[in-house]
């Protein structure tokens, strides 16, 4: 027998940032960071917005950081692309 197909689970950036530390997928983050990386990072999943907050689907964006490269203390807007 087959899992039943379930809707998206979404949640808010504070309650996604506590999700990752909570699992285990990242050490530490704060829904700041997260809603920073959901303005500037164009590979962020998509974001809704409900009533005054912006939700996003936990099932799309735990991929995205268990993929995403951390790059803590670095000032990445000095770094040249390689």
């Amino acid at each position: 027998m087959t899992e039943p197909e379930r809707g998206p689970d979404m949640v808010s950036f504070r309650e996604l940032a506590r999700r990752l530390v909570a699992d285990g997928v990242v050490e530490a983050i704060s829904n700041q960071r997260v809603s920073q990386l959901a303005r500037t990072d164009p590979a962020f999943p998509p974001v809704v917005p409900v009533g005054g907050a912006k939700v996003v689907d936990y099932r799309l964006a735990r991929p995205y950081f268990e993929t995403r490269k951390s790059r803590q203390g670095q000032r990445t807007d000095l770094k040249r692309d390689e």
